[in-house]
């Protein structure tokens, strides 16, 4: 069983690889059911189930505002919370195997959406609302130790690079794979396989984490202070709306994607499986280039813009890509990119997390975390609402057996265009963020410092 750190009191000290890799480890139970939901849950019910696409679109979009409005109350309960485990273990401890269960339970919907669409939507609202609502807290209890447990730059980056190796086996499994299970095996036992395997992952990574209890022992701001606090940081703001885009560009390759080789390349949807999968590997093998080469040359600021110009430019052979091979290197191309989003998204929040540190004195993670998602998670509504003014307008009617064929150039169009606007607007915001060279440098040393006084 986990528990708060002996030395607890003291100032943080360097963690161990072993530690390294279980937290890492435990990101398995966040990545793989939220890719598999990003991934194939549009597809499972509209091209399934036959749910009407406008239905389902307006559906995901009242999940998404659903999502992002309880991003931070979580995160605030997190801040908040006071146990012998600490602020984040508990929720981690007791809610992820009820987490898991709900996952399941997307997975077996039991309405037809052609004979009762009203049934169908109503079943997807509820257990989608449920497993949200439980995915959201453990996952911000997760992230939120982050900054916590690792505390300078070369130890962020290093454990990111071991997260992002197991988020690839993640986007492996929860993105490339349910199109190949839900075929093999039906969907009700692909949500099992990848509910026990998400949930393993978590209690396995438990014994790693640690907490400090300095910041258990601080006084909590309230809430409507917390939140001011939070939404004028102008770190925050930047690299948050930055991340949001980032969230739209990659959501609308991972939702289009099996449409993509289905109805554009002209391909069984079980290719999926081969395209995400080519992506992910190549963004895992990717890692070590990124870190070394560019993360470890160049601060987070401009090694996350440069990894969203790689994202945009890359996504364009989507559109140009004509048959199986060119798709899959394609996406090649596209996990390159990824790479270095993938690396750079906590590590960057992280320093917005210390620079709140040094100005507010409160170690405040479960709030920027839970805020970030708030904002974050409207980049899948944006995703939605593009796919359902988008492709009727190219023909696409999930109620069809076959599809006109002009929906081909739809999906291209889907795949790329808006990713390429996502990551130049990225980028664009990225301009305005304010921590790099000496401000930067001035937080690391102020930070320093005060750690150095509670040894």
């Amino acid at each position: 069983m986990a528990t708060l750190n002996t030395k607890a009191d003291a100032a943080p000290v360097q963690t161990t690889s072993k530690q390294r890799w279980l937290y890492s480890i435990a990101n398995l139970g966040n990545v793989i059911p939220y890719q598999a939901v990003g991934a194939i849950l549009l597809f499972y019910y509209t091209d399934f189930k036959h749910l009407p696409v406008k239905w389902a679109a307006m559906a995901m979009t009242l999940y998404a505002i659903y999502n992002a409005f309880n991003n931070p109350v979580m995160g605030y309960f997190s801040d908040r919370t006071r146990s012998r485990w600490g602020r984040r273990i508990p929720w981690l401890l007791f809610l992820t195997l009820p987490c898991m269960i709900a996952f399941v339970f997307i997975w077996t919907a039991p309405f037809d959406g052609i004979k009762e669409p009203g049934k169908l939507l109503a079943y997807f609202y509820i257990v989608l609302f449920i497993w949200e609502g439980l995915a959201t807290m453990t996952s911000t209890a997760y992230y939120s130790l982050l900054p916590e447990m690792f505390m300078d730059y070369k130890e962020r980056t290093d454990v990111s690079v071991r997260m992002n190796i197991i988020q690839t086996v993640g986007l492996l499994i929860g993105a490339a794979l349910p199109a190949v299970l839900s075929t093999a095996l039906g969907y009700p036992l692909m949500g099992i396989i990848f509910a026990a395997i998400a949930g393993a992952a978590v209690y396995i990574g438990i014994p790693g984490m640690f907490e400090w209890k300095g910041y258990q022992d601080e006084k909590p701001i309230p809430l409507g202070r917390a939140l001011k606090e939070t939404l004028i940081n102008r770190s925050f703001v930047t690299v948050v709306i930055a991340q949001t885009l980032r969230f739209f560009a990659t959501g609308i390759l991972t939702t289009g994607m099996m449409f993509y080789m289905k109805y554009s390349i002209g391909a069984d949807p079980s290719w999926t499986t081969i395209s995400l999968a080519a992506a992910f590997i190549t963004a895992g093998l990717s890692l070590w280039p990124w870190r070394h080469f560019i993360a470890n040359k160049f601060e987070a600021r401009t090694t996350t813009m440069i990894a969203y110009a790689v994202t945009g430019l890359s996504s364009i052979t989507l559109a140009l890509a004509h048959g199986t091979v060119q798709a899959i290197l394609s996406a090649c191309f596209v996990g390159v990119g990824l790479a270095g989003l993938i690396l750079m998204g906590d590590v960057i929040m992280a320093d917005v997390v210390d620079e709140d540190d040094v100005r507010t004195g409160q170690r405040r993670a479960g709030m920027f975390f839970g805020m970030s998602g708030l904002i974050i998670t409207l980049s899948s509504a944006l995703v939605a609402q593009v796919f359902g003014w988008l492709m009727p307008r190219f023909g696409y009617d999930s109620a069809l057996a076959v599809q006109p064929a002009t929906v081909d150039a739809g999906f291209r169009l889907f795949m790329s265009v808006p990713s390429v606007i996502g990551c130049g607007l990225a980028i664009f915001v990225l301009s305005f963020y304010p921590l790099y060279g000496k401000r930067l440098k001035e937080i690391k040393q102020k930070l320093a410092e005060r750690k150095a006084q509670q040894a």
